[in-house]
């Protein structure tokens, strides 16, 4: 899997998000493509601002961890129309420049912050993550929805 902590892989990502425009039609799912960008900002809502979030309980968290887990940070794609967590639907029609520009500044945030950062960093739902598994959750994620939209 590529390493989104490195700065080309980064620049690729932004490149390829650069490609949408407003009117991009997605190839499978139900999300507009101001949806999906604002989507793919909770991730990084839940790193960089966990304190906005209500942490899950211990049955939640036990689930989360042992069922979930995996299955995001795994190098494993995510198939389509793959079902969402409820905290990651975006209903409504949002700003899609805003969401657009919100989307780069994290990524470059990350990648700014970079695998030392992130190694052994708790995920509000994960529990402590490797710099691996914290990059194929962002990497995998990004992928996967960037290719929904053909770019």
């Amino acid at each position: 899997m590529k390493n989104i902590f490195q700065h080309a892989v980064s620049e690729e990502i932004i490149q390829r998000i650069n490609q949408l425009t407003p009117g991009t039609q997605r190839q499978w799912g139900k999300m507009s493509v101001d949806q999906m960008l604002a989507h793919c900002n909770v991730p990084y809502a839940y790193t960089f601002h966990p304190e906005n979030f209500k942490k899950p309980g211990s049955f939640t968290k036990f689930i989360l961890r042992t069922f979930v887990k995996k299955a995001v940070v795994s190098e494993t794609p995510y198939k389509k129309n793959g079902r969402t967590a409820p905290e990651f639907i975006i209903n409504g029609g949002r700003d899609f420049q805003k969401e657009k520009t919100k989307l780069i500044e994290n990524i470059r945030k990350a990648q700014e912050l970079g695998q030392q950062y992130f190694d052994g960093k708790e995920n509000i739902s994960f529990g402590k993550m490797t710099a691996t598994e914290w990059n194929n959750m962002f990497y995998k994620h990004l992928d996967h929805h960037l290719s929904q939209f053909g770019v």
